[in-house]
């Protein structure tokens, strides 16, 4: 099973962002999005969680299975 940061970085890829462009486009800090995308946290914020989806044009269900 794919952690939330893989999931984040698959999604992120397939519609060719960089990290940067993620930044600018949900809000989340570019700090929080490296550690969350490298699994060193685990549980985001569900504010985050519904930033990064919102921003991926996907649902937060979608970031966590």
């Amino acid at each position: 099973m794919a952690t939330i940061g893989e999931n984040i970085k698959k999604a992120r890829n397939k519609l060719g962002l960089t990290q940067d462009d993620l930044v600018k486009k949900s809000g989340v800090k570019h700090t929080t999005l490296t550690k969350v995308e490298s699994g060193v946290v685990n549980k985001p914020s569900i504010q985050t969680m519904a930033n990064i989806a919102k921003a991926l044009g996907v649902s937060i269900e979608d970031l966590i299975k």
